[in-house]
Parts: C-alpha cells; sequence; structure tokens
C-alpha cells in the first residue's frame, strides 16, 4: 500500500522525486493551456450578457467580418496609423466602441478596426474607465468615441 501523500511504496520510494519531477514539468508545459481553457470557460462566460458576447465571435458571421476587416486595413493597426507608426501584422479586429457601451454595434463593420496588441491593452484599460467596461466595473452613461483619432489622444492624456 502506497501512503499519502506518496505515490510509490517503500519498496519504489526512490522513482517518486522523478515522478513528480516528471508531472511538475507536464504542469509547465500546460498551464498556459489550462489557464486559456480557465478564462473561456469561467470568466468569459461570467454571466449570460457575456456568454451571448462570447458566442458571437465564435460565429460565421464574425469570422467573415473580421477578415473584411483587416483585408480593408492591411492588417496595419490603425490607431498606431495615427501617430504615424506602421505596424504590420496585427491580426487582432477589435471594436471601436466596446459591445459592452453599444450592443446592437458589434456587426457593425463600421465600429471595427485592426489593433496591435500593445494599442489593444491599453484602449482596454481606457474603455476601463471611461464607459466602466469589464469585471465588477459599472457602466457609465457617456458618449460614445467613434472615432479612432479622439481616442487615441484619450489615450496619451
Amino acid at each position: 500500500m502506497v501512503q499519502y501523500p506518496n505515490h510509490y511504496c517503500e519498496k519504489h520510494f526512490e522513482h517518486e522525486a522523478e515522478y513528480l519531477a516528471s508531472r511538475q514539468k507536464w504542469f509547465n508545459a500546460h498551464r498556459s493551456k489550462a489557464q486559456t481553457h480557465k478564462y473561456n470557460t469561467v470568466t468569459r462566460n461570467r454571466n449570460e450578457t457575456k456568454q451571448e458576447q462570447y458566442n458571437f465571435y465564435r460565429t460565421r458571421q464574425w469570422s467573415h467580418l473580421r477578415q473584411q476587416v483587416l483585408d480593408r486595413d492591411h492588417y496595419l493597426c490603425q490607431y498606431c496609423k495615427v501617430i504615424g507608426k506602421i505596424t504590420p501584422n496585427s491580426k487582432t479586429v477589435d471594436h471601436i466602441v466596446p459591445v459592452e457601451a453599444q450592443p446592437n454595434s458589434k456587426a457593425d463593420i463600421n465600429n471595427l478596426a485592426v489593433i496591435c496588441r500593445q494599442c489593444h491593452r491599453k484602449k482596454t484599460d481606457w474603455e476601463q474607465k471611461y464607459y466602466g467596461c469589464g469585471n465588477g466595473n459599472t457602466l457609465k452613461d457617456v458618449e460614445p468615441i467613434s472615432d479612432v483619432r479622439m481616442i487615441v489622444t484619450m489615450l496619451k492624456g
């Protein structure tokens, strides 16, 4: 019999350290996948509204819209472009006015723009402050800003 919390009996206990090391190695290799799975299944789907929003991104309609925007914007971050910087190969398509603030514009191609990772992070932080988007925040009754140039100006300030 093996005594808990060990995984090997006394006779084969010398393999315990090797086994624990291999488990740790596996965990480290799969941690990112587990975190992504948890984010997608728990955080993203924290309520019915968020689940509906997330499901939209898994539709054929979104896939076609996204590709149209990538082609239209030539895979260039539109936020960097405003300040004269060229950021090629940007593959994220973002809602200029967030879906939480304007749910009816989620499929409006004029409310979509290509954005790089750095700008997306800054814009997400700004949206949480300006619109009150995000987990634990309360939506504010503010004027939606659909001009990328104006958003870039506000991101600087």
